[in-house]
């Protein structure tokens, strides 16, 4: 089966700027103390209901997953790219890093606390969105979580450029609105709705949702 456009052109932008993403963002969560508070959140309400696997879908560089490996949290990460990759597994070889897809996880069903995918969903496109939200439903526990990070706005934006190299992908910045209403298809129930306006160098605003595993879709 062929793989879609966007599949590939992700994984070719992330595995060219690697390097440069991991060294410019690796200090990004210290001067994000919203992000801390929201990944501490989680972490509490992981161990308070008797702790478990937690997976970093789309995890880059291996910043968050780090973090939460400080917290206490027992901590893998997936992603897309070969390159972010191997940046993740130099930067945190204590932690296991693997090679995978959003849309088809290697991982069996029911078998983790809870799923972090900060800012992982940007480039799936909003129609296809459904198909993640069902794959990540497969792979968490009853009651376990789901914490979602992503820019908001409802729109798209095609890249040509990025971290200092020439790339091609889109980024969707999805509509808050929209997304709960496709966990809740999915079967979440989201318990926290976080938006803060854009700073600093972003352009739009930002969105965090948690979400509980409570039924079958």
């Amino acid at each position: 089966m062929t793989e879609p456009l966007h599949v590939t052109e992700t994984r070719t932008a992330y595995d060219t700027v690697a390097a440069d993403y991991a060294r410019l963002l690796e200090d990004e969560l210290a001067r994000s103390p919203l992000d801390r508070a929201l990944l501490g959140h989680f972490t509490e309400l992981v161990d308070l209901e008797g702790g478990g696997a937690v997976v970093d879908v789309g995890c880059g560089p291996g910043r968050i997953t780090g973090h939460l490996k400080t917290l206490g949290l027992d901590v893998s990460g997936v992603d897309l790219s070969p390159g972010m990759v191997a940046e993740a597994l130099r930067r945190h070889p204590h932690i296991t890093f693997n090679t995978g897809s959003l849309a088809a996880l290697d991982l069996a069903d029911a078998s983790v606390a809870g799923v972090v995918a900060w800012y992982s969903v940007i480039h799936t496109p909003p129609a296809l969105l459904p198909e993640v939200f069902s794959e990540l439903h497969r792979v968490i526990r009853p009651n376990g979580l789901l914490l979602l990070a992503f820019q908001a706005g409802g729109f798209s934006v095609r890249h040509e450029q990025a971290y200092g190299h020439a790339v091609t992908f889109e980024a969707h910045r999805h509509d808050p609105d929209r997304v709960t209403g496709q966990l809740a298809d999915a079967g979440f129930r989201v318990t926290v709705r976080t938006e803060r306006a854009a700073q600093d160098y972003e352009k739009t605003p930002q969105a965090f949702l948690l979400a509980r595993r409570v039924r079958l879709p």
